[in-house]
């Protein structure tokens, strides 16, 4: 059975991530009505690798500051599982 964590603590997520060899970046997205708003992502190299043929998403690399403060105002959490390297970032009141 794979045991999941969630993650809020700024240095937990970040020593999961460079762990992995991830870099935080941010993509600027629009909604339905055309507002932009900030879409959180990391980035992977293994996984940059293979998609670097891909089309442009719009994520930009930045700052662990700019980053962490984005996911404490949108009230995220970073879920993972460290058996498959695999997360997803959820709303901080799941993790309750």
């Amino acid at each position: 059975m794979t045991q999941l964590h969630t993650l809020t603590r700024h240095r937990d997520i970040q020593n999961w991530v460079t762990d992995r060899h991830g870099i935080p970046a941010i993509a600027r997205v629009r909604n339905q009505f055309g507002e932009e708003h900030a879409q959180l992502k990391l980035s992977f190299q293994k996984r940059a690798k293979r998609q670097m043929e891909s089309q442009d998403d719009g994520m930009s690399p930045c700052s662990w500051t700019a980053w962490l403060a984005e996911l404490d105002r949108q009230q995220l959490a970073l879920k993972v599982d460290p058996a498959a390297d695999a997360f997803e970032l959820i709303e901080r009141r799941e993790a309750n």
